[in-house]
């Protein structure tokens, strides 16, 4: 790996979840923008990152609506306005045959608009991250927990450094990007 690179992060690795949690936290406290990586969902892990407010739901209602409202007025306009057919005397404007297709276009909005909206927001397909040449960081899938601090913004690394020096990591390494 080449030296130049500039760098990522600093990461430690962690024998047990408690341990991670409380270097997550005393690595917030002194300032530092975090990530931790585990191999189950750990109680209190969001909060202590400082994960930030999920905006799937949003994009998902939002999608919904606008499939629901295309829907309907495709139908609309395909029967009122573009083609009228007067068959049995019912109006042109006949709503409740049009939600089906309204009800269906209104979930198929919303589960596009949620998938690609979630791929978004996460950065996604990103099929290289610099973490990946970390050493046993594929252990963060079975057994370990690992803690990164981001060389991001103001970063000082001597402060970082001392930092993971008074944790009880297993491990500690430098990221490159």
């Amino acid at each position: 790996m080449s030296t130049s690179a500039p760098l990522y992060g600093l990461l430690a690795e962690f024998a047990t979840a408690d341990d991670l949690l409380a270097a997550v936290r005393r690595a917030r406290q002194a300032g530092f923008s975090v990530e931790a990586y585990t191999p189950f969902a750990v109680d209190g892990m969001p909060e202590a990152i400082g994960f930030p407010r999920n905006r799937v739901p949003l994009v998902t209602l939002i999608g919904g609506i606008a499939g629901g409202c295309g829907g309907y007025f495709l139908q609309w306009y395909s029967a009122v306005v573009d083609y009228p057919l007067n068959i049995g005397g019912r109006p042109l404007h006949s709503w409740p045959s049009f939600m089906p297709v309204t009800f269906e276009m209104t979930i198929l909005g919303a589960a596009f608009a949620a998938v690609f909206g979630m791929l978004i927001m996460n950065g996604l397909p990103r099929l290289r991250h610099p973490l990946f040449d970390a050493p046993d960081f594929d252990l963060a899938s079975r057994n370990r927990f690992f803690l990164c601090l981001c060389a991001r913004g103001t970063f000082d690394r001597d402060k970082a450094d001392a930092l993971l020096r008074e944790l009880p990591a297993i491990r500690q390494c430098e990221v490159r990007a």
